[in-house]
């Protein structure tokens, strides 16, 4: 894969590597750290980190005898500008809406029948 977009949606397409990059949200971890809540050999999670690199999703360095891995926070800007180029990726404001929607059905305005009666 040469297109370096394949590479970043081909490696988020795993489950696991997509656990991965949510537990380095939080911070760096070694790789043993990374490793223990999978019940998977630790080359097994070596080679998902292997491909992550490989993406640019994260780096990995040495430090004494420890690698340590590192979420890389631009790397998915690429995806994310491509994915909103199609525009149905755009966010909603939910609660906006739910505050909007209960100030109209709140307020009767002018042409409700009920606020023209007096009691």
């Amino acid at each position: 894969m040469s297109n370096p977009l394949d590479q970043v949606f081909s490696a988020l397409a795993d489950p696991t590597r997509r656990a991965i990059l949510a537990m380095l949200l939080e911070d760096d971890m070694a790789v043993t750290d990374v490793a223990e809540p999978f019940s998977m050999s630790l080359a097994a999670v070596s080679k998902h980190l292997c491909v992550l690199a490989e993406a640019g999703l994260i780096t990995q360095e040495k430090r004494g005898r420890v690698k340590w891995c590192k979420l890389e926070p631009d790397a998915l800007r690429a995806a994310s500008v491509w994915m909103q180029g199609f525009g149905q990726f755009e966010a909603v404001d939910l609660d906006g809406l739910e505050r909007f929607l209960a100030a109209e059905l709140d307020d009767p305005g002018p042409d409700d029948p009920a606020s023209s009666l007096s009691v």
